[in-house]
């Protein structure tokens, strides 16, 4: 019998939808599954901003990607005429020698970005929100800014819809497997089985359970996204006068955070980086608790005195973590003919989803791609023995 499809894209979040838009603006016959709606807030891609920047602390190697990333934003507004990135720009603070700074300072000399290096009494007259301590310096980046998870979503599946892909909302995958002689891949779900030439998945959360046989150990960890309204009001906090930033304190402790803009509550986001629970997507704890909102707003105020004047809101999102926190992005290793993967993009994944999209259309479509993804390769994950390598990371870990 012969394939119904030429691609099954498994799961429509930020990455999915890139992929069943890229695939299908190819002319491949696509058809994308998710377990829920459109534009969703079960999984990664939701809470109203997401930070964007060159300046890559995680490792140089991603700085190529993330300026096709920003291309391919630019013509997905073009495209869609729907708000996606603001380029407030962005500072990264701390200690010179903390991971957030030099790791920035390295890829931005690396790849020769655009970049001032400030002191904290240049931060606090630039930035009168910010007031870092003395001993503190921040690596300034005009072209950081945020990005609405929600908007880019629908954006790209506004265009794999428009360029013929078939997407079906509320039908959970329950099982897939790959053909034998590379005859392609089977996808089964309550609704109906389907077959396809080849399969990409992109599970988010789901990662541990659909790609069991991958040998990676995710680690999906509860977030959450917090906004409060500055003592005074949001008038210092508007994107013309306040930046996207990143802190990291003495302890190693990180925290970002965005302008005022239209998300939940209208006041700023905050959030700690790498502080989460781990949990699975069905048992997260969904409710934010008080001594949570503190403890927030107690790091907050190191940095920013004015921010946590009242709570607004606080929402629950997932990590979903390699054991070196680089990503998962490759042809299956048990799969290579049939199977392509993308995941574990452990909370810094989203500002590479329009160019990760692109990475799974020629994975998908012809075994390779001219984009450097040898540092995404599953097998890294596994000593030369075959168990799993340790959990260190070999750069720090990134922020989303």
């Amino acid at each position: 019998m012969s394939p119904t499809h030429d691609v099954i894209v498994i799961g429509l979040g930020g990455m999915g939808s890139a992929a069943a838009h890229h695939l299908a603006a190819r002319g491949a016959r696509v058809l994308g599954l998710e377990k829920f709606g459109p534009v969703h807030r079960h999984g990664s891609s939701h809470g109203g901003s997401r930070v964007t920047r060159q300046s890559y602390f995680e490792d140089p190697a991603y700085v190529p990607l993330l300026l096709r990333a920003y291309e391919l934003y630019a013509e997905l507004e073009r495209s869609t005429g729907r708000p996606i990135a603001t380029l407030c720009g962005g500072v990264m603070l701390g200690r010179p020698e903390s991971r957030t700074v030099a790791g920035s300072l390295r890829s931005a000399r690396t790849w020769d970005l655009p970049h001032e290096m400030l002191d904290a009494r240049e931060v606090r007259r630039r930035f009168p929100t910010l007031a870092p301590a003395a001993d503190e310096i921040a690596l300034y980046e005009a072209r950081a800014g945020f990005l609405r998870p929600e908007n880019t979503v629908a954006a790209q599946l506004q265009l794999a819809t428009q360029a013929g892909a078939g997407l079906h909302f509320q039908e959970p995958v329950t099982r897939w497997e790959a053909l034998p002689g590379g005859r392609g891949v089977r996808v089964h779900t309550p609704e109906d089985t389907y077959t396809a030439g080849q399969l990409v998945i992109c599970p988010g959360a789901w990662a541990p359970a659909l790609l069991s046989d991958l040998g990676v150990a995710f680690t999906v960890e509860r977030q959450i996204m917090h906004w409060f309204e500055p003592t005074g009001g949001t008038g210092p906090y508007v994107p013309e006068r306040h930046p996207v930033y990143i802190w990291e304190d003495t302890g190693g402790v990180q925290i970002y955070g965005f302008p005022a803009i239209d998300g939940p509550g209208g006041g700023a986001k905050v959030a700690f980086f790498r502080r989460g629970t781990v949990c699975t997507p069905e048992n997260v704890d969904r409710t934010v608790h008080e001594d949570e909102v503190r403890a927030m707003a107690g790091q907050a105020a190191r940095l920013l005195p004015s921010l946590p004047g009242r709570h607004l809101t606080s929402v629950t999102c997932m990590y979903t973590n390699t054991p070196d926190e680089h990503f998962v992005l490759a042809r299956h290793p048990a799969h290579p003919d049939s199977v392509t993967v993308a995941c574990g993009f452990s909370g810094h994944g989203f500002k590479f989803v329009p160019v990760v999209g692109e990475i799974l259309a020629d994975l998908a479509l012809t075994g390779r791609t001219a984009h450097p993804v040898e540092l995404f390769a599953p097998g890294r994950l596994r000593t030369a023995a075959g168990s799993l390598a340790p959990s260190t990371p070999s750069a720090p870990g990134g922020v989303r």
